[in-house]
């Protein structure tokens, strides 16, 4: 079937990790439902969403450059990055007029880009710790979007938070016993062990997590080395990631 070009312009525009969305748009959407949504969320989103685009063709381009034979390689993230950097910038400006708290929210992702960047450029994006690291900020917008509809961080938002960062923790480590790292006996028993932790600190901030992050450990127990094909690992993540969202706005 022919690709059509402005398909294909798609593709090279929108970035092809497809784990990293519900990373991105849970925390927004619990520190929204926890704190109240408000006119500005439907600004921040965008904004939050164009930002990960910049950073994303920011590191294909220093990973091309330095790699590949072919200059046109890393040309091809120049457009994507001006542009969504603009539009990033564009959208963000007002944002941040009314609320300049949100440039030191910025600032505050700034260490961890520069160590996705740092793996970027030496071609190891895989990696368990870069991979991690990606997780933090990630995360913290639960604290941005919470704070953008209530004003002001309590217990209930730090819950959530910490318990959005053990959930995606354990999914990085999770869908590599899965995918990449589906051999390595390791990998399964770190992941299982890690998960294992996951339900005790959980239960331990709010009994009400205890349900869905056991789930959590039972699929990192029982799921690796069964062969489960790489689209229902996605579509399960999908539905985990759904069921948390689900829980977190649930706290008491």
């Amino acid at each position: 079937m022919t690709i059509s070009p402005a398909r294909r312009a798609l593709r090279r525009w929108i970035p092809q990790q497809h784990g990293a969305w519900a990373m991105l748009v849970v925390p927004f959407l619990a520190g929204g439902l926890l704190g109240g949504f408000t006119a500005r969320h439907a600004l921040l989103l965008p904004v939050w969403l164009l930002a990960y685009g910049t950073a994303y063709h920011a590191q294909q381009y220093v990973r091309l450059r330095r790699l590949s034979r072919n200059p046109r390689a890393p040309r091809r993230h120049l457009a994507p990055l001006a542009g969504f950097g603009a539009a990033c910038a564009a959208l963000g400006a007002p944002l941040a007029a009314g609320r300049p708290w949100l440039l030191v929210a910025a600032l505050c992702a700034v260490p961890f880009f520069a160590v996705n960047m740092f793996h970027a450029y030496r071609n190891n994006e895989r990696s368990l710790l870069n991979g991690i690291v990606a997780v933090i900020p990630a995360c913290g917008m639960l604290l941005v979007s919470y704070r953008l509809g209530s004003g002001a961080l309590d217990s209930t938002v730090w819950t959530a938070t910490v318990a959005c960062l053990l959930y995606f923790t354990g999914t990085v480590l999770y869908v590599k016993t899965m995918i990449r790292e589906r051999a390595s006996r390791p990998y399964r028993v770190a992941s299982a062990v890690y998960h294992g932790v996951a339900v005790v600190a959980a239960t331990t901030m709010d009994p009400w997590l205890a349900p869905v992050f056991t789930l959590f450990f039972v699929r990192a127990v029982t799921l690796p080395a069964r062969g489960v094909r790489v689209g229902v690992v996605g579509a399960l993540e999908v539905l985990c990631s759904a069921l948390l969202l689900v829980s977190l706005a649930a706290l008491p």
